[in-house]
């Protein structure tokens, strides 16, 4: 497209004025402001495109399905299909990217070639290039990024409210937050794993914790509903390994999923200790059982005998006095 002197109110404005419009239209002339695209803005462009600001569209040769509103928005935009930008320089830079959603000044402004991508705010997702399937609300992105979601900026937004979770029965793995913000669910598979070892004394640190009861301050829970845990400053005394830190590095809260995977390895060996004696006493009572049926054969065996001394010493007795 070619930029051309243009201005669609210019009828309007000429309304109830003496001036020549010859006049009118030179004044136009003169004026940096007065481009555009070629059709006018409230006209249909080649290929189902839409502008609507000053060199919005500016560059476009073969993209369709576009839709630029603002100035210079989709300047760069030649080849690109199905983009939709809403905003001062919104995906600016946008020459092949296809179906990208740019919503804010300067939305998208970097991204070139990358597909898919989702940006609404002031600056939402400047730092993208390249990356496809990316969602950033109010935050800037990660150049070359592809596939991730970033809703809000770290310091910036400090709680989280969203609807529709608390009180919602599902099923699946618990979801983990980490100190960038970054939510997902702890792998389990060796895939993910490097360096394992049996836990052995490791574990035994959890007999040194002191669990306890207390009540969050009224600021975090204004109900004031008991609780049981840790305190993580005191955990952090007897395993570093079971807190995690804030952006500070200050002591921040206390890692109970390894806490549970440590209280079972101590189980299993309190476990296994107690099959070993459970074993250790089975024995003994086959040991006592075989030993009380052996007291009773030598008992029996020594009542036979005393049976027989008792007989044969009777006997002779009777022979004597038949003599």
């Amino acid at each position: 497209m070619h930029s051309l002197i243009w201005y669609k109110t210019a009828a309007q404005s000429l309304k109830g004025t003496f001036l020549p419009i010859a006049l009118v239209l030179a004044c136009f002339g003169l004026s940096p402001r007065a481009q555009a695209v070629t059709p006018a803005p409230d006209g249909g462009y080649p290929g189902a495109n839409t502008a609507e600001g000053v060199q919005a569209l500016n560059s476009r040769t073969t993209g369709v399905w576009n839709t630029a509103l603002g100035f210079q928005a989709l300047f760069d935009d030649s080849d690109g299909n199905g983009n939709t930008a809403i905003g001062f320089s919104a995906l600016f830079k946008n020459t092949m990217g296809d179906s990208n959603t740019a919503i804010g000044s300067q939305a998208l402004v970097n991204n070139m070639t990358g597909t898919a991508n989702i940006a609404l705010g002031v600056n939402a997702g400047i730092n993208l290039t390249t990356g496809d399937n990316n969602i950033d609300i109010a935050n800037p992105g990660v150049a070359g990024e592809s596939d991730a979601i970033r809703i809000g900026r770290q310091g910036i937004e400090t709680r989280t409210f969203i609807a529709g979770i608390s009180g919602t029965t599902v099923s699946g793995s618990g979801v983990f937050v980490n100190g960038s913000g970054q939510l997902g669910v702890a792998p389990s598979s060796k895939r993910f794993k490097e360096q394992i070892k049996p836990m052995d004394k490791a574990s035994e640190a959890i007999l040194a914790l002191k669990p306890v009861t207390f009540r969050y301050k009224e600021a975090i829970d204004p109900n004031g509903i008991p609780q049981f845990g840790l305190v993580a400053e005191e955990v952090a005394k007897v395993s570093p390994a079971l807190v995690t830190r804030d952006a500070k590095g200050e002591v921040f809260t206390v890692r109970y999923e390894a806490v549970n995977a440590m209280l079972l390895n101590e189980f299993l060996k309190e476990h296994g200790k107690v099959e070993k004696l459970e074993a250790t006493a089975a024995q003994q009572q086959q040991e006592i059982r075989a030993l009380t049926a052996s007291l009773k054969e030598q008992a029996s065996q020594i009542q036979k005998v005393s049976a027989q001394v008792e007989m044969s010493k009777s006997a002779p007795q009777v022979v004597l006095n038949k003599q």
